[in-house]
């Protein structure tokens, strides 16, 4: 079974991932990891660590010659501003995070023992495995994107793409990864106005996966169900507090007859769809079609302009310890969203496919996309 850790603190040396159950025979692009790794750090309102940190991966293992042992793959990013051991206690709690509630469960009197390995800074690990993973899925032809639907209170006009290509070539360089050129001059203002009084946004990111077969995932049991599988992966990504896929949300309050995908045939090529309310599923598994999750941001936890708070060993009102920060990461966080969904797919993938070496994955993929053809 596919599977990941990662381990590291924000401003410890470095940050590990190790990714076990990949196949044997991955080719391997390194370039294509750093470009995923930059496509993270993106984003107007991003916050200073940006600049700093290169977020370079290196492969310690389970790679030679650019291919994949079918060993696990470790991968590490090293952090420039390591600097774990010389920062200062902290004890004055921030509302929306981690802090107190970790400090309480894990016994903690210095609270930065919490932050550090809850910061979002782990999910430049997640962008590495995700983007090893993404090079396993573009191997069966399965390509992800992702893009901005919407921050503070602008909602951007609806992408229609009809590849990951396309919808990348569209949105990979704007300020923000919106479609909308009108909808990111709205949102940039927006953020400008947070950063004068010191707060921060949240908003909606979407990715979509093309190209992925039809019976991935299975209705015989809850935790097989890929969809509710692909929530959790969403839901574990920092400040992401609700999930949408296809027109979840809308639907729930349309009558059945305006939200169902109808079902047509057609000798030569096969069934079809003229809609896809669904996200891709039924059942909880793909249909074929395009795969369309959303991930619901909060704002940030860390402000600028901190929150009220209680020192942990005085029990005093004090105002919460004031960290750096982003004004919005929503644009990040659909990089992030496309790794672990990424992760999940090849893991679904392998659980249907499932093979050791990569030429065997693809003729067992091939040889159903034929049985799909014929059904």
């Amino acid at each position: 079974m596919l599977r990941f850790v990662t381990a590291g603190e924000s401003h410890g040396p470095s940050l590990v991932a190790i990714l076990d159950g990949l196949p044997a025979g991955v080719p391997i692009d390194v370039q294509r990891l750093q470009q995923e790794m930059r496509r993270r750090q993106l984003g107007y309102g991003r916050g200073p660590r940006m600049q700093l940190e290169t977020d370079t991966v290196e492969l310690l293992s389970g790679v030679r010659r650019g291919i994949t042992l079918g060993s696990p793959v470790a991968l590490m990013i090293k952090n420039k501003d390591a600097s774990i051991d010389r920062l200062p206690v902290v004890t004055q709690p921030r509302p929306g995070h981690a802090d107190l509630t970790g400090a309480i469960k894990y016994d903690h009197r210095d609270i930065r023992n919490v932050l550090e390995r809850a910061s979002a800074r782990e999910t430049a690990a997640r962008v590495a495995v995700g983007a090893v993973c993404q090079q396993l899925l573009a191997s069966l032809d399965i390509t992800l994107a992702s893009h901005v639907t919407a921050l503070g209170s602008v909602r951007a006009t609806p992408a229609v793409a009809a590849s990951a290509t396309a919808l990348r070539a569209k949105v990979d360089g704007t300020p923000l990864r919106c479609v909308d050129s009108a909808a990111t001059k709205q949102m940039i203002r927006q953020i400008d106005a947070a950063v004068k009084t010191g707060d921060t946004l949240g908003g909606v990111f979407e990715v979509l996966a093309f190209g992925v077969p039809p019976g991935l995932g299975s209705y015989v049991q809850y935790d097989r169900r890929l969809d509710a599988i692909l929530g959790r992966a969403i839901l574990s990504i920092h400040a992401v507090k609700a999930v949408e896929i296809g027109d979840g949300v809308l639907g729930a309050s349309l009558p059945g007859s305006s939200v169902q995908d109808e079902i047509f045939y057609k000798k030569g090529a096969g069934f079809r769809r003229s809609s896809n309310r669904a996200g891709g599923f039924e059942g909880g598994m793909t249909t074929g079609q395009p795969i369309v999750v959303r991930g619901f941001l909060k704002p940030l936890s860390t402000l600028r302009k901190p929150l009220r708070s209680v020192e942990i060993n005085t029990k005093r009102p004090v105002v919460a310890t004031v960290e750096r920060t982003d004004v919005t990461t929503v644009p990040a966080a659909g990089v992030i969203g496309e790794a672990m969904i990424a992760f999940e797919l090849a893991r679904a993938v392998l659980e249907k496919f499932g093979s050791d070496s990569l030429r065997e994955l693809q003729r067992n993929h091939q040889s159903y996309l034929r049985q799909v053809a014929q059904f």
